[in-house]
């Protein structure tokens, strides 16, 4: 079937949300971590239990539910929700600015978990949304400005919120210009009327009973392939998860680069992940969604493998060998991430959108979550140079899953 552009509205009102989720995130993920690393008395495993802060991701389904079956179809089904959570996330970043590290570390930490209660929950209805609007056609290209724009929230609050908001701004007015950008996004939603649904409900009411919506839930697993589709969402992001927590702590403590230093590498990676992005829904536009995961999978490991060739000293430590590192690894990673959300959105049952693409990216997130948070401790148990092979080996291993979903296709919406 033909993939076409969704129109432009469409394209711009998920970027502007997904922006702002990665506000949070991305300070977590990277300032954060960028800020620890750099102390030489705080442990690996210390440092990349960092990853606990963003355990609310893992529980979305909780409240997906409650998404579907609640919401003003007069101000807006999903508006109705994420108006009001955007609120919350702007205040805790405010509240950021009222905690400096390292002074009030321990605070900190709780408003940073707070940042990503607010942002998780308000994922779940946007992905709703997201799943309303985009028809099968426009799945490649809407997640691509998805996940892209997702990703220049990441870069915002995280390498360049240390590279230069901090600099320039101080730690208070670093948060306070993350939080006016939440409000600016905030006033931009209100002014958006929500569309109606682009899908026509096949039950007799509108909205469905939580038993329905739990039955429709468990057919993901309960149908045919649709374990090895559980199984193929859950471990394409092991190995990276493994590889990329320590890579940026490796470059402060091994090779010695400062955290700015750190910072800009980063940044240059995450360009090269927007640019993988855009490009993943020009690849799913030309394929099917499975073929395209499979593809770009194959070759995201290629960049793994470069990371512990860096560790096992094949490779010289040079800036522009890091740079070429970070970018290809950025860029690859962008390409499978837009597959596989297309992917996973194409599975969906539309009528319980929000409910079924938050299982799927709740067994995404708790799939890679292990491998990124002991991470730190099996480097202080083996050393840099084992933890990088073994998230290659990771990666590779992932593409077994292939043949089953092949043999047995996943479950399509009912």
């Amino acid at each position: 079937m033909e993939r076409r552009a969704p129109a432009a509205w469409k394209l711009g009102l998920l970027s502007l949300l997904y922006f702002v989720q990665g506000l949070p995130f991305g300070f977590q993920s990277k300032g954060l971590k960028l800020l620890l690393a750099d102390d030489k008395s705080v442990s690996m495993t210390a440092v990349t239990m960092l990853g606990l802060l963003s355990l609310p991701w893992s529980f979305k389904p909780v409240w997906a539910p409650l998404v579907d079956r609640y919401g003003s179809e007069k101000f807006g089904r999903r508006k109705s929700w994420i108006v009001p959570l955007m609120v919350l996330l702007a205040a805790s970043l405010a509240a950021a600015g009222f905690t400096p590290y390292p002074e009030l570390l321990v605070p900190l930490l709780g408003v940073v978990l707070l940042m990503n209660v607010f942002a998780s929950m308000q994922d779940v209805p946007v992905d709703g949304l997201a799943v309303d609007l985009l028809s099968e056609h426009e799945l490649g290209a809407g997640n691509a400005a998805q996940v892209s724009a997702y990703k220049i929230g990441m870069a915002v609050g995280g390498s360049i919120f240390i590279g230069s908001l901090l600099p320039l701004l101080g730690w208070q007015g670093g948060f306070f210009g993350l939080a006016a950008i939440a409000v600016l996004a905030t006033v931009a939603m209100l002014r958006v009327q929500e569309p109606k649904r682009t899908h026509v409900s096949t039950e007799p009411t509108e909205r469905p009973t939580f038993k329905e919506i739990a039955r429709r839930a468990w057919q993901l697993i309960a149908k045919p392939g649709g374990i090895w589709l559980v199984l193929f969402v859950a471990t394409y992001k092991m190995g990276e998860a493994l590889s990329d927590s320590v890579f940026e702590p490796y470059l402060q403590r091994v090779l010695h680069f400062t955290k700015e230093d750190v910072a800009s590498f980063a940044l240059v990676g995450q360009l090269g992940s927007l640019l993988g992005s855009i490009a993943g829904g020009l690849v799913a536009a030309r394929m099917s969604l499975l073929r395209a995961v499979g593809t770009t999978s194959a070759v995201r490991a290629l960049s793994l493998v470069a990371m512990w060739a860096l560790a096992a000293g094949l490779l010289p430590g040079t800036p522009s060998v890091i740079y070429g590192i970070t970018s290809l690894e950025h860029f690859f990673a962008g390409l499978v991430t837009t597959c596989m959300f297309a992917f996973m959105m194409s599975k969906v049952d539309r009528s319980v959108g929000a409910t079924h693409f938050t299982l799927l990216a709740a067994v995404e997130v708790l799939g890679k979550s292990p491998t990124g948070l002991v991470s730190g401790a099996l480097v202080d148990t083996l050393g840099w140079a084992p933890v990088f092979l073994i998230g290659a080996a990771l990666s590779w291993a992932f593409l077994g899953l292939l043949i089953p979903l092949r043999e047995r296709p996943a479950p399509q919406a009912s």
